[in-house]
């Protein structure tokens, strides 16, 4: 088997929920020994929540920490302190996901882990950073969309700001530090320093919605987005509006009824009108007309009628499936997709054969269904296995820590460890 390019690197995964244990389990995935660091009463509190079996650690968890080992410890003791520190001494990197100010509180701030070991790389995700206001902030994953812009300018014109689905705040924030995290291991090798490697939420979901700050300064500067619905015909205020299923980047764009739409909440596709490949997208659709027709020829022309078109458009779907739809439009070159619901990416042929989608067996849950690694390499492939139970390596970490049977049973006895 090919060695992973991470094997042996030492990961203390101190984090719970999503945006931390989503960073640490992708480094697990390309080979670190990612250690789990959990309380003893109950660990990650998402072994808890949404459960669909009783008693058994629910899929929020299973599917967030995968390929890790987990110690169950009461740092808060001066014992669990000190084993703490004796991990932190032989680790390559720490991450932690806690309240502002609680790894001071512990006694584990950033210059005390300096101290224990200046080669340790600490990778911090908080709500907010640090120059902010509102850095005491505790944050979840809908705060941190609409503190990063995102619930704003999602949704449509006469409706609230909207959530996405997708998390922008927790999980984006974990690919943000798991990208800091490896660029100081690289910067490790040239210095032979740790360092501190910070992410806040806000600033993840920030980047990822650069085209509306692009945008804002478009809209200052001459007061309309041509590419957004309420253009030309609609109003502008001085903010960046929200654009319904527009596209955003200058190829117009939006979500159409297909055949059985009517039962089905999903029988949609996205179809795009890219302005270079305007006359075969007539072609397909049956309106070659259209294409030299001064009304629609140019895509400032096409503007003024964009929905007019766009329902032209469902009329030509009316009596095809969006699979059909998608299969016809692919040989005219129009960008399109079928609306999927998640049922029908679970059962996708296609994702499983990829491994984005795959199947896991979990300890006292049997096989359950996750997502694989998004990152394709051609060395490799990760090998995913199920979450550790609470607990599961304490043992087996103490002793490689030089505890011995008396000392580990001790521990367990008064509680600062399970």
């Amino acid at each position: 088997m090919t060695e992973l390019p991470l094997t042996g690197t030492k990961v203390i995964d101190f984090t719970g929920v999503q945006a931390g244990p989503a960073c640490t389990q992708m480094l697990a995935w390309y080979g670190a020994d990612v250690l789990k660091v959990e309380r003893v009463d109950g660990g990650d509190v998402t072994r808890t929540q949404l459960r669909d079996i009783p008693d058994v650690d629910a899929l929020y968890f299973t599917m967030l920490n995968s390929n890790k080992r987990s110690l169950a410890i009461n740092t808060r003791t001066p014992e669990g302190l000190a084993v703490m520190e004796r991990l932190i001494r032989d680790a390559d990197i720490l991450v932690e996901n806690f309240a502002p100010g609680a790894m001071d509180r512990m006694g584990l701030s950033w210059e005390r882990i300096q101290e224990l070991n200046p080669r340790l790389i600490f990778g911090s995700v908080k709500g907010f950073n640090d120059e902010s206001s509102w850095a005491d902030l505790k944050v979840y994953e809908n705060v941190a969309q609409c503190a990063g812009g995102a619930a704003s300018t999602t949704g449509f014109w006469d409706g609230p700001p909207t959530i996405s689905a997708a998390a922008l705040g927790d999980s984006n924030s974990g690919m943000h530090l798991l990208i800091g995290l490896l660029t100081a291991l690289v910067d490790r090798e040239k210095t032979g320093k740790g360092q501190k490697v910070s992410v806040s939420m806000q600033d993840a979901v920030l980047n990822l919605c650069r085209v509306k700050l692009r945008d804002q300064q478009r809209l200052e500067r001459v007061g309309y987005l041509e590419e957004y619905p309420q253009y030309p015909n609609g109003t502008f205020t001085d903010v960046v509006p929200r654009g319904g299923n527009a596209g955003g980047g200058g190829q117009p764009g939006w979500v159409l009824k297909c055949k059985g739409w009517e039962d089905d909440p999903n029988a949609y596709i996205y179809f795009t009108i890219q302005e270079q490949n305007w006359a075969r997208t007539c072609e397909a659709i049956g309106k070659p007309e259209w294409v030299a027709d001064p009304e629609y020829d140019t895509a400032r022309a096409r503007e003024t009628h964009i929905f007019d078109i766009f329902a032209e458009i469902e009329k030509w779907l009316a009596d095809k499936t969006k699979y059909e739809a998608v299969d016809i439009l692919r040989t005219f070159g129009v960008p399109c997709a079928p609306v999927l619901s998640m049922k029908e990416i679970a059962h996708d042929a296609d994702l499983r054969k990829s491994g984005t989608v795959i199947e896991v067996e979990q300890k006292g849950r049997g096989t359950y269904l996750t997502v694989g690694s998004p990152v394709k390499f051609s060395g490799f492939t990760p090998e995913i296995t199920g979450a550790p139970l609470l607990g599961e390596h304490t043992d087996e970490v103490l002793a490689s820590l030089g505890y011995d049977a008396d000392a580990i049973a001790r521990l367990r006895t008064e509680n600062v460890v399970a």
